[in-house]
């Protein structure tokens, strides 16, 4: 079965990843990466800042990624693996602890302190009172708090992400944090 060509003449991304999809056959998955390896090369070297450092995490997106794709709802793939190619650079830093330099601008990142609730070490009550409270919030509130606290992902990332605008982003993440404050001190002060 071949692949049916957009167009232009080439598949496009939504293409290859359906038929990766509903065919499971790799050519597409790497069809499909390929094309983004520039992307992903490029924005491991801008973290990373070795081009061997950047090469190993390319090959192992690709090796992550070909397994875990078909669970995720991707809209568009090349946001998609943007976002997911910075959080596997972020993780390694993180890993090797390097400092990470990062611009600060409080228009497109949170700086109120609250991370403490998505923190390890929390204790068992506090996580089951998170859990239950994350899944009470509005969907727009719950995947904003997810993308931000847990994959890190910046506002602007999220309303890339998302499609949602900018200004609902920091909103949504403001009353989620809202809230969550108010549903988890109830849950754990009984």
């Amino acid at each position: 079965m071949g692949i049916s060509l957009a167009v232009s003449g080439h598949p496009t991304d939504e293409e290859l990843l359906a038929h990766y999809r509903t065919t499971g056959d790799m050519a597409y998955f790497g069809q499909l990466y390929r094309r983004h390896i520039p992307l992903v090369y490029g924005l491991c070297l801008k973290y990373l800042k070795h081009a061997e450092d950047a090469e190993d995490a390319v090959m192992q997106l690709y090796e992550e990624l070909a397994s875990r794709i078909v669970r995720y709802e991707i809209l568009s793939f090349r946001t998609w693996l943007y976002s997911v190619a910075k959080n596997h650079c972020l993780q390694l830093l993180r890993k090797e602890k390097r400092k990470i330099i990062v611009e600060f601008d409080e228009q497109i990142m949170e700086s109120e302190p609250f991370y403490h609730l998505f923190e390890d070490g929390q204790d068992e009550e506090q996580l089951e009172a998170l859990r239950r409270c994350m899944e009470k919030l509005p969907e727009p509130q719950r995947i904003s708090i997810r993308k931000f606290f847990l994959d890190e992902m910046s506002y602007a990332d999220i309303a890339e992400f998302t499609g949602y605008c900018l200004k609902s982003v920091k909103s949504y993440i403001q009353n989620g944090k809202r809230n969550l404050k108010i549903c988890i001190e109830h849950r754990t002060d009984r």
